[in-house]
């Protein structure tokens, strides 16, 4: 409307990351402006429980890291939300989410508890994948063609009249070849997908996400796989989204990335929130180290330098010790 402010979505992102300081961070702690809020949520595989969080919430316009040891249930909870799975019903552990109350959750006001992936995407809530879905043989560009909402063309009966879907597709397709520019994926674009390299694979997950206009982004492991040539450029553009406005929540075991780019942190151990805060905080939290980061919690893994010999010895004189009491306990 004429006379109305004008609002810097870059403005409005150093806010809400401004929001976080001073939080309490214990696991849980309610945000100044969450955009998804998670209850009670559990899931069990057999007698082993896998994910069992009591309370989460993730501040909206920030990048949010989510991390944990291997087998932590970070995946498990991503399929949990995105309805790519559903949470157990069965009576909560001694320790879990109370006892008769259901789970639920909430993506910007709207409950999503049991919805499919397909509705959910639809409210705004996408994801990638460890391993990347592209479409191998398909092109680049029919990839992202697919990930556009609202396409009239797609009706049986509305594609026999061209009128009725022709601008609408020429947008879409515009809007793809801006992305792929973005992505530095435009050179490709008529190339089947299984051609890429595995660090362009997610690049072309990501910007496929970005056709159906997403609110939250989630990214399960973007830098697996990607090769040091690639990674910053990924790093640069998942910073991007959050400063474009977008919510990111993401999985990573890259400790150098999640304190290079996360502005909160959320641990996970044994498919509980066991700590969330700045990264900063997080990383020098004695029960974090205890749990995930190890002893070894400042070495970048990245550098090839930081294997010294001083760690090296330590590293040995630890499975020394493992190997003889293994060889006690036999006797």
């Amino acid at each position: 409307m004429p006379g109305d402010p004008v609002i810097d979505i870059h403005e409005g992102s150093a806010a809400a990351r401004a929001a976080l300081v001073g939080l309490d961070g214990k696991p849980g702690v309610s945000k100044p402006d969450s955009i998804l809020t998670v209850d009670n949520v559990v899931r069990r595989f057999g007698g082993m429980t896998a994910v069992s969080v009591d309370h989460l919430e993730v501040q909206r316009g920030v990048i949010t890291a989510l991390i944990g040891p291997n087998g932590a249930g970070k995946t498990t909870f991503f399929n949990l939300i995105t309805g790519f799975d559903k949470p157990s019903s069965a009576p909560r552990l001694i320790g879990g989410p109370k006892a008769g109350e259901a789970a639920k959750w909430e993506f910007n006001g709207t409950p999503l508890g049991m919805t499919g992936a397909a509705k959910v995407a639809k409210q705004g809530m996408v994801r990638t994948f460890q391993l990347t879905k592209a479409l191998a043989r398909m092109t680049v560009m029919d990839n992202m063609l697919l990930g556009a909402r609202d396409q009239p063309g797609e009706n049986l009966f509305i594609s026999l009249i061209k009128p009725l879907w022709a601008a609408r597709e020429k947008e879409v397709h515009a809007k793809a070849e801006e992305l792929l520019q973005r992505f530095k994926l435009y050179e490709k674009k008529d190339d089947l997908a299984a051609s890429l390299s595995g660090g362009q694979k997610k690049l072309l997950e990501m910007a496929r996400a970005l056709m159906s206009d997403p609110t939250m982004i989630m990214l399960d492991e973007p830098m697996a796989g990607v090769n040091p040539a690639l990674t910053q450029s990924l790093l640069g553009h998942i910073q991007a989204l959050r400063d474009d406005g977008m919510t990111v929540l993401f999985v990573e075991h890259d400790m150098h990335m999640v304190r290079h780019i996360s502005d909160w942190v959320v641990v996970m151990a044994e498919g509980r929130v066991v700590a969330e805060g700045p990264p900063g905080d997080v990383m020098e939290d004695q029960a974090v180290i205890d749990a995930y980061l190890g002893a070894h919690h400042n070495t970048d893994l990245g550098d090839d330098s930081l294997l010294t010999d001083e760690v090296a010895e330590e590293l040995a004189k630890e499975i020394s010790e493992e190997d003889a009491n293994t060889e006690g306990e036999k006797k």
